[in-house]
This record gives structure tokens, C-alpha cells and sequence, in this order.
């Protein structure tokens, strides 16, 4: 018996977006395993507070969403297999804070029962596909979504590029699932106790951090804890190593390029390397005050962002 926290019929998105606050969804797992590029566990900590907004989805979200019924009924057509949807938002019985919102159940001809999740994928993560792989965090969501359901199986479809059509079974994994629990038990412990998750290295918890605090707003020195100063030798110990490697590409390339000297491209083996001309146009900036300055103030707005820095 599948455990339903509420239906999501009529339900509007702001509505749904506030009901995902109440626990952890299958896309979130990625995230809080920190496979996500596009955001990190602290601001999924944020948003599950309601400190953070969740950012509008982008256009795959919003193809993904038009794609659904079209790629339902297209799995339906090529199995034979029933396709029902549950317009409701799952829990796990046991670990209520494991939520899940699958696209539909399946019902082979010998009436077992599976989950079905519908994907669309770009051709250029075609090869995420290929033989019995899926993407990773597809891997965890659809994991989370059978120890939420108790069901054993996942039918996942996908189109990729637009124009071709796969699906695969997936079986359920207890070991990995077993993971997954933890992480989420964890993450979600962080959330009920107010503790914040420890920011990463990620490209998405610089942008929150830059977000959050996008000026300084008190000039005097403040102390920082002990364990700042660890923070301070892995950060010049990693800058060392960013040097090093960046002179060690930098001389690569400056050899490759002598040996091009005037050919615009040359090969080796299976590569190509080039050296190519190009013309970029570039507006002076320091000519357009120095001749115009009245209009060039007129047009000069300030901005404020913070430079980090350790000396």
C-alpha cells in the first residue's frame, strides 16, 4: 500500500513548491550526494528553510514537463504495457521525510506493478545512455523513489536529442538505497536541528554565498574560529598547486604553438590543435572619457561586488 501525503490535483506550483519544503524529493538526492553542478546542499538547506527561493526552472524543466504525457504514451505504445498516473505526492512509512512525486506506475501483462519516469535528454549526454547506464543522479532519484513506494522496479523512457526513443528496467538496489537513507537521515537531521550544511567547493555555493552576502556592510576585523587557519594553508596550498599547473598547461600550449608558428591548424593523431585568428572589436572605454567625459558619466552606473583575499 503506497503511503500518499497529498494529492497534487488542482495543486499550483507555488503550492507544490511549499509542500516539497516538507521533505526530501527524488531530485534532491543528488544534490545532498553532491553530484549536482547546479547547486550544492547548502542551498537546497536554504530553500528546504524557506531562506531561499527556489530558482525558476529553465527550459529543459520546462520541456521536460510538455514531453511527459508524449513519452508516457509513446512507452505505452511499445511495451503494451498500462501506464497510470498518481497525481499525489508519496512518502516513505517509515522515514517520513522521504518524499516522492513519481510520473506514473506501471502495469505489465502479468499485472506487476513498476514505476515509471519519463526523461528528456540533450543528444550531446547521448552517451550517458548507452548499453545499461543511465545519469547518475537518475540512478539515485528513481532508487528513492522505490524505498519511498516499496516497489521494485523503475521503467525509465527517455528522448534524447529529440528524436530517439529509449527505455530501460531498473532493479531495486537495497544496498545503494541504504546509502541514500543515511545521507538523506542526515541532511534532513541538519534541517529539523537549524545546522546548516558546510559550504562547498561548488561553482552554485559561491554564487549563494556572493548572493547572501553581496557587500560588506561592517568595516572593522573580526576573529575567526581555529579552524580558520586550516582553511587559510588549503587554500594557499591549493592556490600553489593551481600555479604550478596552470604554467605546466600554459607550457604545453606555448610549445604547440611554436610548432604551428604561421599554420592555423595542425594534427596528431586522433587531435587537432589550432591556432586561429580572430578579430574582436572592443570599445575604448579610456578614449570615450578622455573626449566626451560629459557623456560618459552621464552613462556610468556603479556596482559593488567583494573581492576575496588572503595576504
Amino acid at each position: 500500500m503506497i503511503d500518499i501525503m497529498v494529492s497534487t490535483k488542482n495543486m499550483t506550483r507555488n503550492e507544490w513548491l511549499d509542500f516539497r519544503k516538507c521533505g526530501i524529493g527524488g531530485s534532491d538526492v543528488a544534490v545532498i550526494c553532491g553530484l549536482n553542478k547546479y547547486k550544492s546542499p547548502l542551498q537546497l538547506w536554504m530553500e528546504k528553510t524557506g531562506q531561499s527561493e527556489p530558482e525558476e526552472a529553465g527550459e529543459p524543466a520546462y520541456w521536460g514537463n510538455v514531453m511527459e504525457p508524449i513519452i508516457r504514451n509513446e512507452f505505452a505504445i511499445r511495451t503494451g504495457f498500462r501506464v497510470d498516473t498518481i497525481n499525489s505526492i508519496l512518502r516513505h512509512p517509515e522515514h517520513k521525510f522521504m518524499l516522492a512525486n513519481i510520473d506514473g506506475i506501471v502495469i505489465d501483462n502479468d499485472g506487476r506493478k513498476s514505476i515509471f519516469e519519463a526523461k528528456t535528454a540533450s543528444a550531446f549526454k547521448a552517451e550517458l545512455w548507452e548499453y545499461d547506464n543511465i545519469p547518475e543522479e537518475y540512478m539515485l532519484q528513481i532508487q528513492h523513489y522505490m524505498a519511498v513506494t516499496r516497489i521494485n522496479t523503475t521503467y525509465i523512457a527517455a528522448l534524447v536529442g529529440g528524436n530517439k526513443f529509449i527505455y530501460k528496467k531498473i532493479e531495486k538496489d537495497d544496498e545503494l538505497i541504504a546509502m541514500i537513507i543515511e545521507l538523506e537521515y542526515d541532511f534532513w537531521k541538519s534541517i529539523v536541528n537549524n545546522e546548516p550544511p558546510a559550504p562547498d567547493g561548488s561553482e552554485s555555493c559561491s554564487n549563494l554565498l556572493t548572493k547572501l552576502y553581496p557587500s560588506a556592510t561592517n568595516k572593522s576585523k573580526t576573529i575567526l574560529p581555529d579552524v580558520a587557519l586550516k582553511l587559510v594553508e588549503q587554500f594557499n596550498a591549493a592556490k600553489e598547486q593551481e600555479k604550478y599547473f596552470s604554467e605546466l598547461k600554459d607550457e604545453a600550449g606555448n610549445k604547440l604553438k611554436n610548432m604551428l608558428g604561421d599554420n592555423e591548424v595542425g594534427t596528431i593523431g586522433d587531435y587537432t590543435v589550432s591556432w586561429k585568428n580572430v578579430t574582436t572589436n572592443r570599445f575604448d572605454t579610456k578614449m570615450f572619457k578622455a573626449e566626451v567625459p560629459e557623456i560618459y558619466d552621464h552613462y556610468v552606473t556603479q556596482s559593488v561586488s567583494r573581492r576575496f583575499a588572503i595576504k
